[in-house]
């Protein structure tokens, strides 16, 4: 009597286990069509380019301080007593102007300048697909991140049918694919 009643218990413990766990299936969908989902996407990228760019060159000075030099020497022997200082000071100040003027301007320099900006670009970039697969003698349509391939990998949970049920385009319940 023991045994009968280990073993009841052992069956009726087995049974409601199988009852309670979900029975699920690995199936396999025959995919008809992948077709991708594109968008486009704004991306911000740096352009730089590179200018030539001429600048007045600075000058050495000497012209100046030559003609300042002359000018005080040729100041210096004109006038006499007072008048001597004013000459050599008015030859000094003549012969700088004077002499800046014959050396001319700089020598011109040339720079390369670099201007930097930040440009949008578009890109189309594949979003999603679109997938119709075929399962059942019946086709699914299903948005997917990748492209499945060949095949799509379903997860099928039987259902007791009820009465009436149409399932028209929609695929049954437990038949997503799987990622």
């Amino acid at each position: 009597m023991k045994k009968i009643s280990i073993q009841s218990t052992l069956l009726a413990g087995l049974m409601t286990l199988l009852t309670s766990a979900s029975v699920q299936a690995q199936e396999v969908g025959k995919v008809i069509s992948s077709t991708p989902i594109i968008q486009q996407v704004a991306v911000p990228r740096q352009v730089c380019n590179t200018q030539q760019v001429v600048t007045g060159g600075q000058k050495s000075g000497a012209g100046a301080a030559m003609g300042a030099i002359a000018g005080g020497v040729i100041g210096n022997q004109m006038g006499q007593g007072t008048g001597n200082a004013l000459a050599t000071m008015a030859g000094l100040f003549g012969g700088a102007i004077l002499g800046d003027k014959i050396e001319g301007p700089g020598t011109p320099e040339v720079k390369n300048v670099q201007n930097c900006s930040q440009q949008m670009f578009y890109e189309n970039r594949t979003m999603a697909y679109n997938v119709v697969y075929e399962f059942a003698g019946k086709q699914y349509t299903v948005q997917m991140p990748q492209d499945p391939g060949p095949t799509v990998r379903l997860q099928i949970t039987p259902m007791v049918p009820a009465a009436n049920t149409s399932y028209g385009n929609v695929p049954p319940a437990g038949s997503a694919p799987r990622y």
